[in-house]
């Protein structure tokens, strides 16, 4: 579980702390919480992997009697396409055999989310959303729904929904909430980065503060992918492709007349510390990340010192945290709310809303 330590960054501008507990719209009441059944995690029940797992144990059974319906393609190498496809309009068989992954998934996910809810830091959890690669599809809202409905059947009161945004951007909207309020002022938008076990995104998400304070209105305006996972970098390597990924984001953003805010918002994998180290869980990364010499806000600031001639202003906060925030603006009628994020392993955050703690 989180360090939720409330020290400041010692390498931060204005002693802003990473990873912290205390942003301005919420307080993080627990997030990377790893639960252990025996020698493995509880939340690997409910990531991707597990899911394929499933899809695969269907498909050996069916093989035992008769041709697989899905053919000869191994189900690592199904894509989500691929499977939407088969089940909204393929062989009924073969669409059957997809369904009973997802109801088999469905009963994983509801367990899952039964142990959360039983820890001290999550009870009272009134909304949980389900974010992560996982969601961003057909098959992905099916299993959401059914661990909804298994959820409610057996009197668990709780809202499980879908992310609002596709998940590819929630990781980048999020970062919006990270910043202080002063960023805001002049400015059009900010840097944000998602960093994953497979993929680095880098963004920049537009704010209508005007129209919108509550920041509801925030939307990515561009952004670059990197699948690190396919090219198997050195963390040198990764760091200086971010930067160059940063650095082209920021001239497209110049050429365009954007006025950036001097602020890069970062989701990471794992525990963060204060100073913007990883203590835990940066294991799927490329590279030893949770080294206390290798500290990334610090190497950013060092290779962008200023962004629209101020000085940058780096935070870093877990990824599911992040990805998390970007529903913030529309959790205003629960006080207590969570999110799971179902990808290589399963992230997991909840908040308590400042505004609903003062009333």
């Amino acid at each position: 579980m989180s360090d939720k330590s409330s020290d400041k960054s010692e390498d931060s501008p204005l002693s802003i702390a990473h990873g912290a507990p205390d942003l301005p719209g919420v307080t993080v009441d627990s997030y990377n919480v790893e639960l252990r059944e025996g020698e493995t995690f509880v939340g690997d029940r409910a990531s991707k992997r597990a899911f394929n797992e499933i899809l695969e144990e269907w498909r050996e059974r069916l093989r035992r009697v008769e041709a697989d319906p899905l053919g000869d393609v191994p189900t690592r190498e199904l894509s989500k396409k691929q499977l939407e496809k088969v089940l909204t309009s393929g062989d009924p068989e073969a669409a059957g055999l997809i369904q009973g992954a997802i109801e088999e998934f469905a009963g994983e996910l509801a367990a899952v989310t039964r142990r959360f809810l039983r820890l001290k830091a999550w009870r009272g959890i009134e909304r949980l959303v389900v974010g992560g690669g996982f969601s961003g599809s057909r098959i992905g809202e099916l299993t959401i729904g059914r661990a909804a409905v298994l959820l409610k059947a057996d009197g668990t009161e709780l809202d499980l929904v879908p992310i609002r945004h596709h998940p590819d951007e929630a990781g980048l909207i999020g970062a919006v909430h990270l910043a202080p309020s002063w960023i805001f002022s002049g400015h059009d938008a900010i840097i944000a980065v998602d960093i994953g076990g497979s993929n680095i995104r880098a963004g920049i998400v537009e704010f209508d503060v005007k129209k919108r304070p509550d920041l509801a209105k925030a939307r990515v305006w561009r952004s670059d992918l990197w699948r690190h996972a396919e090219e198997q970098p050195k963390r040198d390597e990764a760091v200086d492709r971010l930067i160059a990924m940063l650095e082209s984001l920021i001239g497209r953003a110049k050429k365009e007349k954007l006025e950036l805010a001097p602020f890069i918002g970062l989701g990471c994998p794992g525990v963060i510390r204060a100073d913007g180290t990883i203590e835990s869980g940066g294991q799927n990364l490329p590279g030893n990340w949770e080294s206390t010499r290798f500290n990334l806000p610090r190497l950013l600031r060092e290779a962008i010192p200023e962004i629209s001639d101020a000085e940058t202003v780096v935070i870093m906060h877990n990824d599911a945290v992040v990805q998390g925030l970007s529903e913030l603006p529309f959790m205003k009628d629960v006080k207590r709310w969570g999110v799971l994020t179902i990808g290589t392993g399963l992230g997991n955050a909840c908040f308590t809303n400042k505004a609903a703690a003062k009333e």
